[in-house]
Order: C-alpha cells, then structure tokens, then sequence
C-alpha cells in the first residue's frame, strides 16, 4: 500500500496545494479531500494517478479548501457518465452536512441531464460517527473529531491485523479520538506552524496545532509514524527540515513532513 500526498497547504497557502491525500491498494483506491479548486485534477496527473481511478472518495468536512476540489471531481465523474464514457460507479462519503452541501452545489452548477446519475451509478453516502465502511478492501471508520469550528469527521483504517492508519482531520487531536489515534502505525495530523514561531502565525487563534503539539501528542499516543501537513508556506523551502528538527525533540518515531506528490509506502 501507499499514500499519495496531492497537497500539504493550509487553507490561504499559495506555495503548494491544500492538503489532500490518496491511500492506494494496487489499482484501489480511496482519495480524501479534494483541496479547493480544479487543481486536484492536475495533482492527480503529476501523480501519475488517473481521477477515473478514484472511486472511493470521503470529505472532511465544509470548508472551501477541502470540499470545492471535490466538486470538479464530481463534474469530471457525471459529465463522462452522461457522455457514456465513465463506466461502473463510485462513491463519496461524508456526514449529512458535507453531503447535503455537496449535493446542493452540484444541483446548481451542473446539468439535469448530469444530475440524474447522482445516487443511482454516484453514491453520496453519509455515514455516521463510529460507522464502520469496507473500502479498497480494508475497514474503515469514521469519526466524529469533535471540531471547535465546522463540523468534522476523521478516520481509521485496518491495515492488517496488526495496523491502522488514522487521519485525525486538520484541527488539533481531541482525547475524544483516543481509541482511534492511540497506538496507530500512521497517524496523519495537522501542524499548521513551528512552536517557535506562533506568535507570527497564531495557531491558537485558529483552532490549530504546532509542529510540538503534535510530535508531544504522538509520543503520548504510541504513534510509530506521524505525518504532518496542513501547514502555513512561509517557510517551504527550508519546511521539512526546519519542522524535524523541531519535532524530532518531542517524538521518538518515525516523523514525516513531505511535500506535495510524495509518496509514502505504507
């Protein structure tokens, strides 16, 4: 298996994408979030990743840098399905609120004559905080982060027997996701700055976590891999050194502050 980083950016970033990912099983696979625009179609290309191929499909929540890239995704699947040139179904998956926008949104953008394939060959499923899902293969359940702002779900999935990967949303971990987070083999969490430099990009303020709270929260959780994104572009250049040195202080583990197209073999 792998992992596919599309983005790394934070919602205003402009040196690289807005954070969006894709966990890949051989010819499966499962895309979260679409970033804010039509750009995902293009990271999709540069990773060698065709957007036909995405047929499972699961959105955090409302927020412009996470649902509009969606929307493209969505026009790109029913204008080929009413083209006859989009074969199967896929699926997306959200709480009643992504859904329901989602839906709206379609409704006033795309044709009837397109809309028509929603809920018949495009599912739009919702699915409920602690439901359990089978996607490329692998359980997977979602969860409700209990966000201070919008709300948000996140998930965890079953590698193996022995394995999981949890993906805790881009909002600071609450012990309300503990049974999820602790002790996972991967844990994907937002870090939207240094500690050393909060007070220039004000974290707090927003309702998100530094690199330190972060790495301080992964060692508390027996996390063996921890990977950051969700990140202010300030300091790309220099980002992943400078967010290891500081991390690697507070975390033993594995710790990973890729840049938009890596892959990561899970």
């Amino acid at each position: 298996m792998k992992l596919t980083i599309l983005g790394t950016g934070n919602a205003t970033v402009t040196e690289c994408y807005n954070t969006c990912f894709v966990i890949s099983d051989n010819d499966r696979h499962f895309m979260v979030d679409g970033g804010g625009g039509n750009t995902i179609l293009h990271q999709l290309k540069a990773a060698g990743l065709n957007w036909m191929d995405m047929r499972d499909i699961f959105v955090t929540h409302k927020h412009i840098d996470h649902l509009l890239g969606i929307i493209w995704m969505m026009r790109m699947i029913l204008q080929n399905m009413n083209r006859g040139k989009y074969e199967g179904e896929a699926t997306i998956y959200g709480h009643e609120e992504v859904i329901r926008i989602l839906k709206e949104m379609a409704g006033e953008v795309l044709s009837a004559k397109e809309m028509k394939y929603i809920d018949d060959r495009l599912h739009m499923v919702v699915v409920e905080d602690g439901e359990e899902r089978e996607i490329i293969g692998k359980k997977v359940t979602f969860f409700d982060i209990h966000s201070t702002k919008a709300k948000q779900f996140g998930f965890c999935m079953r590698l193996d027997e022995d394995e999981k990967l949890t993906c805790c949303g881009d909002e600071p971990y609450n012990e309300l996701e503990q049974k999820y987070a602790e002790n996972s083999t991967w844990l994907l969490h937002e870090a939207f700055c240094l500690y050393g430099q909060a007070d220039e990009f004000k974290p707090y303020e927003k309702h998100h976590s530094t690199v330190k709270d972060a790495c301080e929260m992964a060692a508390d959780l027996n996390v063996e891999n921890l990977i950051l994104y969700h990140t202010e572009d300030k300091n790309i250049e220099h980002r992943q050194e400078l967010y290891l040195e500081e991390g690697k202080a507070y975390y033993d583990g594995n710790l990973f502050v890729p840049d938009d197209l890596d892959v990561i073999e899970l």
